[in-house]
């Protein structure tokens, strides 16, 4: 009795593990051998067990579009702007340069003709006359009203004036210029000579006949007082 207690106590109790292990080999088996034996069975048990776990999967509901809001009454009509007109400046004009008219020549007696105005210094001298005797030109002083002029008296060329070298064609066609002071009285004094293209003695000679033959009237101011004013005379040789 004693042994065959101890032989009991010895024997292993099965696992649950290994039962559960069995029990499905078991089950595979049987499936398989049922869907080869007998397949409509296994479809219909198949069906069963994938009803009872169906799940329905329920759509949300559409949602309707909202309406779209009414556009707002329209605002009144703005007033239309008017472009503000743009002028131009005025282009500017160049200012005009006043350009002195010139003088026309002077109409007046060979021996005031060309001559400057009073105070302006001495006047060109007129053309000489065909014996050599030469025309006055203007005279200057403050507040002359008239200039001097040639009074009486010439100078000639041939008998006043010596015969240059050459003859006295050498010098056609030249002139002397001098300077003087014509007197209150009419006479001329402190003369010199301004220009020549003559030779040395010819001009030498012109300022000492001028004094002692040519005669002037005087330069005179507004009252007809006579005054002394510088004068110019111009001899120019030409054939006779």
């Amino acid at each position: 009795m004693p042994e065959s207690a101890n032989y009991a106590s010895t024997r292993r109790r099965p696992r649950p593990a290994l039962i559960v292990v069995i029990v499905l080999a078991h089950l595979l088996a049987i499936y398989g051998l049922t869907r080869v034996f007998a397949p409509g069975v296994v479809a219909s048990v198949e069906e069963a067990v994938v009803a009872a776990f169906t799940v329905t999967i329920t759509a949300p509901p559409e949602q309707e579009p909202e309406p779209e809001p009414d556009a707002g009454a329209a605002g009144e009509q703005g007033v239309e702007a008017v472009p503000k007109p743009v002028t131009a400046p005025p282009p500017r004009l160049p200012v005009p340069q006043t350009t002195p008219v010139p003088r026309a020549s002077s109409t007046g007696a060979a021996n005031t003709s060309g001559a400057r105005d009073s105070g302006e210094g001495t006047g060109a001298g007129g053309e000489g006359l065909g014996t050599g005797s030469g025309a006055g030109g203007g005279g200057q002083g403050g507040g002359i009203a008239a200039r001097p002029s040639v009074r009486s008296g010439e100078l000639n060329q041939a008998r006043d004036f010596p015969v240059p070298e050459g003859g006295r064609q050498a010098r056609f066609g030249k002139s002397v210029t001098v300077v003087f002071t014509v007197t209150a009285d009419g006479r001329a004094r402190d003369c010199g000579v301004a220009s020549t293209q003559v030779d040395p003695d010819t001009t030498a000679r012109v300022c000492p006949l001028v004094v002692e033959k040519i005669r002037f009237n005087p330069a005179t101011r507004a009252d007809g007082t006579p005054v002394e004013a510088r004068y110019g005379y111009r001899v120019d040789f030409r054939p006779l």
